[in-house]
């Protein structure tokens, strides 16, 4: 018995290690043809699973890697409660996620739209069900169908709404808040279907309707009654997991509350990623929504794209390449297009959304993805949905997935407006304060952001092509946007001046602390310790270094035109974007004080956005030139820096290993010496 389970443990250990990796790669290759990254873990398993290369034996695995187990679901209970896991947190985040406000907001508009995306797709998803499987509305397996076909993948739709900077938009308010109609709604009617499927597996020879009403009914009340209960509870629980006064703790121990209502939704007769997303709503409104956002990433990052994965090994490929369900999932892909198309459309119609807005919104409704797919695999748990129908519901998820997103980003770029007449704006203002550098910007948001957190707010920073900051505290709910040269808050009007306030503190702490600076501290007199000591030299970092881009001999005789000329060999490499932006950034740093050092070595450098990544120039002049070192000394060898204004990298490490390199006096000559670039390459190089 216990080799039988070491034996089992073993096996898990290899599988989960082969799908993290097949995952993430699947994840990358797909998102490289810019698809979203399920397809891609879902692909992968297909491919890895018991239906392919998982039941090729080779030494070790006398039944291969991913035997096809004696299961409903074709994997191993062990690799399925993995699954189940990963579906919990899926659900869990989706919750958090989730924004009352603006559901609140658009209430009205996206209840009658939302219900419109479920009624059709579910009526036309269960009538393509009777047709091939030629049997009645209430059978199972077609009731199963109906739900898929209502879910939506709001995170596709969100992703271009956001791209294309129509979030806040009419359109793009009510297709988010129609979503949470269709998650809410749709979990409800699984519950009324996976209760029917209990009722025919108990053998009744025709559907007790009373009985279906009951489990509609209590099914409504147990959602309902623990949603109010856990809004109602969303600040005890948070000053409960605030008494841990630790981040990682108030997420571990929100997803076992998470996992524990699961469990009690999953007793009730409801599923069990019902109640996962019941405790993430709940939370979503406490100022700890965004820190277990952030702390629960990596958890996310490691569970989710293994369900996607173990989802794609219940799909046996063979059979969905076979023509019948190749017309099967094309029929039923062409009835949830239509289904979301018409459904969410036709209503917003009658809800000031002209021609143009509908369909909008209709193509919005139409990605499928995450929830579908956890809706199938409850299906196939329960003995309802089998490989043939895991195949169909994976084709029909394909097709909405490629179909949607190029027509809704076109139709978003046309200027029409999307409804009969303007509607009034949000609460939500925009409060901007400008600075003269990139440097000073990045330099008071951190000041800024350490003022909020000692007033007692919750921070999440993410980074999208530039970093926002969310920040939260009980009901004050802002965002924090850097630019180069600006930072912009997003707030509630009436929180407009508590962010003036707060800015104004921080400006006026920056200012006391940059004077004592200047008390304390002499930047000369730390200049010429530079070069002082040892330095590590590190020649990886060497390779940054491009024999195009170095010169012997440079023909400026001032600063200024031997920056201009170093700043011309990496120029004429077409390795700089907006030269002006370079140049500007190397003076600045200039003008701050000079970078000639001591012993005839001069390091101008600077952080620009007009270059991708570290360049460097390098020249000689033997006879030297003023460059207001700090020794008094003409500069010989100067070497030019520039780096990415918003990507980390070795810029300081860089300019200190080229110190180390040239500290001694015999370094400094054999540099000199060099008659040719490739000869001074080389000598950096080490070689």
């Amino acid at each position: 018995m216990e080799n039988e389970l070491l034996h089992s443990m073993t096996l898990l250990v290899f599988q989960l290690s082969v799908i993290i990796f097949a995952a993430h790669f699947g994840s990358f290759g797909i998102r490289k043809l810019g698809m979203p990254a399920v397809l891609g873990e879902v692909i992968a398993g297909m491919i890895i699973g018991p239906h392919l290369l998982g039941s090729i034996t080779f030494p070790g695995f006398e039944h291969g890697l991913f035997p096809l187990a004696e299961t409903s679901v074709g994997v191993s209970p062990e690799l399925y409660g993995f699954a189940v896991l990963a579906s919990i947190i899926l659900l869990f985040v989706s919750g958090l996620e989730t924004d009352l406000n603006l559901f609140m907001r658009y209430a009205f508009k996206g209840s009658i739209i939302g219900l419109g995306g479920i009624v059709l797709p579910f009526v036309l998803g269960d009538m393509v069900g009777m047709l091939f499987m030629n049997t009645g509305f209430m059978d199972p397996r077609a009731l199963f169908l109906g739900v898929i076909g209502v879910a939506t993948s709001v995170g596709i739709t969100a992703r271009i709404l956001s791209e294309n900077k129509r979030v806040d938009s009419p359109e793009g308010v009510t297709i988010l808040s129609a979503a949470v109609i269709d998650d809410v709604v749709g979990i409800i009617v699984l519950a009324v279907v996976i209760g029917i499927v209990q009722v025919t597996d108990q053998g009744a020879s025709s559907l007790p309707w009373g009985r279906i009403g009951f489990i509609a009914a209590r099914a409504f009340l147990v959602w309902m009654g623990f949603t109010v209960a856990g809004l109602l509870l969303a600040r005890k629980i948070s000053g409960f997991l605030k008494l841990f006064r630790n981040a990682t703790t108030y997420t571990v121990l929100s997803l076992g509350f998470a996992v524990l209502l699961a469990g009690i939704f999953e007793k009730a007769g409801l599923a069990m990623i019902i109640g996962a997303y019941v405790m993430g709503l709940s939370l979503s409104k406490t100022d700890l929504s965004y820190v277990i956002q952030e702390n629960i990433k990596p958890v996310q990052k490691l569970f989710v794209p293994l369900f996607f994965a173990v989802m794609g090994m219940m799909v046996d490929i063979r059979i969905l390449i076979s023509p019948p369900i190749l017309i099967f999932g094309a029929v039923y892909a062409g009835a949830s297009v239509i289904g979301k198309l018409a459904g969410t459309g036709l209503p917003a119609l009658f809800m000031n959304f002209n021609g143009m807005g509908a369909l909008r919104i209709g193509m919005g409704m139409i990605p499928r993805g995450e929830v579908a797919l956890i809706i199938a695999g409850i299906g196939v748990s329960v003995g309802v949905v089998d490989s043939n129908l895991m195949g169909v519901v994976i084709m029909m998820m394909l097709v909405t997935i490629l179909i949607s997103p190029p027509v809704l980003n076109a139709i978003l770029r046309h200027p029409s407006r999307g409804t009969r007449t303007e509607e009034k704006g949000s609460e939500t203002v925009t409060t901007s304060f400008d600075f003269p550098s990139p440097e000073l910007t990045e330099f008071v948001t951190g000041k800024i952001i350490q003022a909020f957190e000692n007033e007692g707010f919750f921070i999440n920073l993410i980074e999208m092509e530039r970093r926002v900051y969310q920040i939260r505290k009980d009901e004050v709910s802002l965002s924090l946007s850097c630019h180069e040269e600006r930072i912009d808050f997003e707030s509630d009007k009436k929180d407009v001046t508590f962010i003036k306030n707060i800015v104004y503190e921080s400006m006026l702490n920056l200012h006391e602390a940059v004077n004592k600076l200047k008390d304390m501290a002499k930047p000369e007199a730390l200049g010429r310790q530079l070069m002082e000591g040892e330095a590590r030299k590190q020649q990886q970092l060497m390779k940054a270094m491009n024999p195009d881009a170095i010169k012997i001999g440079l023909e400026g005789k001032t600063k200024e035109e031997i920056i201009e000329e170093l700043l011309d060999l990496i120029v004429e490499n077409g390795e700089v974007k907006d030269k002006e932006s370079c140049y500007k950034a190397i003076w600045e740093r200039e003008n701050s004080m000079s970078t000639g050092m001591q012993h005839g070595i001069a390091l101008p450098h600077g952080k620009s956005s007009g270059v991708d990544r570290m360049q460097v120039a390098v020249g000689t002049k033997p006879e030297g030139a003023d460059f207001n070192s700090l020794d008094g000394e003409p500069s010989m060898i100067f070497i030019l820096v520039l780096s990415p204004a918003d990507a980390s990298g070795p810029h300081i490490q860089f300019l200190a290993s080229v110190s180390g390199l040239l500290k001694n006096e015999e370094s400094r000559k054999a540099v000199l010496k060099a008659k040719t670039p490739r000869e001074l390459y080389e000598l950096f190089r080490g070689v």
